[in-house]
């Protein structure tokens, strides 16, 4: 399994070591919406291991158990390189579970048990509505050092999304935000339609991470990395904190849950989208 985490490593860079949270930071409560019933709990297998079961879905034994999700199906995932990822999260753990840092574990459970029931169209719907709040589409009107901030880091970033889509998006000072064209929107859900249901999980999973649909499809293209992406998504809180200071480990931990949790559902977009080619590829590196 060590040259499979390698190659994985390899081809997706430092998201894949981002996805873990600071050790010094791993006393913190979950944050995740769904997950495991406990937040903590005593580590109770010593081997990990991955096995292609029925219809070559991958499954996770710890032992001699196969892991089950916690609404009770069985865990299996759909490709041989996201077992491996979800696998060293597991292997990764000490003498005590910390789920809260098991991020693509609980995006795996989130995707089989569909906790909220929904539909490919209705996870496209939900994402896309965060078109209307996006956090580089707001500009304010003063401090000027504020205004010039955003203008520099933000529009950049807005033009990329316009010219790679081929939509209008803009941004406004307004309360009400930008007028997002139907036209936009449109195509937005036409590209959306070609994401599996796992890769909607995920990108919906880093949208609510960022609050940002613009900096989400950024990052998941690869024109933004992901410490770019949180720190654009974070910019009048990191330009307050230069102006008037901040409580120091506060800060620290905010960014490295942010960065983490982020990092972690662009992996899962990325492996949960990987084809039979790629994934033979990779176990082959």
């Amino acid at each position: 399994m060590f040259r499979s985490i390698v190659s994985l490593q390899s081809r997706f860079g430092n998201v894949f070591s981002l996805c873990k949270v600071c050790p010094r930071l791993q006393h913190a409560r979950c944050t995740l919406k769904y997950s495991t019933a406990l937040a903590e709990r005593k580590k109770f297998y010593q081997d990990v291991s991955i096995s292609q079961g029925e219809g070559g879905l991958y499954e996770i034994n710890l032992d001699r158990r196969k892991l089950k999700t916690p609404g009770g199906k069985l865990f299996t995932v759909p490709n041989e390189a996201l077992a491996i990822a979800v696998a060293t999260e597991w292997d990764a753990q000490r003498d005590t579970l910390k789920f809260y840092t098991m991020h693509l574990t609980t995006l795996c459970n989130t995707a089989l048990d569909n906790p909220t029931e929904r539909n490919k169209d209705q996870m496209i719907s939900a994402a896309l509505k965060f078109l209307e709040t996006d956090t580089i589409c707001y500009r304010v009107e003063d401090p000027p050092g504020l205004v010039k901030l955003q203008k520099n880091e933000w529009d950049p970033v807005l033009h990329w999304i316009e010219n790679r889509y081929d939509v209008t998006i803009g941004s406004s000072s307004s309360i009400l935000g930008p007028d997002i064209p139907e036209a936009t929107k449109d195509a937005l859900r036409q590209h959306l339609l070609s994401y599996n249901l796992w890769s909607l999980t995920g990108l919906e999973f880093v949208i609510n991470q960022l609050k940002s649909v613009v900096l989400s499809l950024g990052m998941i293209d690869r024109y933004l990395s992901v410490e770019k992406a949180v720190l654009l998504s974070r910019l009048e809180e990191e330009y307050q904190i230069e102006h008037w200071g901040n409580v120091e480990w506060a800060h620290d931990y905010d960014m490295y849950e942010l960065r983490a949790r982020t990092a972690a559902g662009a992996l899962f977009v990325h492996l949960s989208s990987e084809t039979s080619t790629v994934k033979r590829k990779l176990m082959q590196d």
